[in-house]
């Protein structure tokens, strides 16, 4: 059997050298506390056997609703690959260590960007975001940007990941693997 971290990781690293713009994007599906869905794109920031991790505003739309739902799916689709990969699980928060050495990676902009906006909410002018964004930077400025209070990320920890390859006259291949306590059982799927 393979493993399906080690499988991800090689589409992965061949996606990072085939795909144009964020080989990183991912489809982000969730629903709210009565199952209506949402989904959009985020970047994945980590992986492995423990999950995929990306991170957000906590106050806006898509933490909202992990927070009250923490079910997820996830969709990697690379088109010059003619792939994609499916991930469905449990979410939680990742620990703030992990958060705060994340958020120093970032570039200032967006570091000053994570205090600036109230993700999700509407905002009746740009010019507001752009005054608050200023306002974050004179007040961080000459020193680190540190990591809002309301700003972390999310690790989906996999139940079920699907990896879909393209084959001529749609007969198509579909591996799955299902987590099964510690171990995954591996199988096919119909195209």
């Amino acid at each position: 059997m393979t493993d399906p971290f080690t499988l991800f990781d090689a589409w992965f690293a061949e996606a990072r050298e085939t795909e144009i713009n964020d080989s990183n994007a991912m489809a982000l599906a969730t629903a709210d506390a009565r199952g209506r869905p949402s989904v959009r794109m985020v970047l994945l920031k980590g992986h492995g056997p423990g999950g995929f991790i990306f991170y957000t505003n906590f106050e806006g739309r898509k933490a909202g609703e992990l927070l009250d739902n923490p079910h997820a799916a996830l969709l990697f689709h690379w088109k010059s690959l003619r792939r994609q990969i499916r991930i469905e699980g449990q979410v939680d928060a990742v620990d703030d260590a992990t958060a705060d050495a994340y958020f120093a990676t970032r570039s200032r902009d967006s570091q000053l960007g994570a205090w600036a906006s109230d993700q999700s909410r509407p905002l009746p002018d740009r010019q507001i975001f752009m005054n608050r964004f200023d306002d974050a930077s004179a007040r961080f400025e000459g020193g680190p940007v540190p990591r809002p209070p309301h700003w972390s990320g999310f690790r989906v920890t996999p139940e079920r990941i699907e990896f879909w390859q393209d084959r001529a006259h749609r007969l198509h291949e579909r591996r799955l693997f299902e987590r099964d306590g510690q171990t995954w059982r591996e199988g096919l799927l119909y195209p």
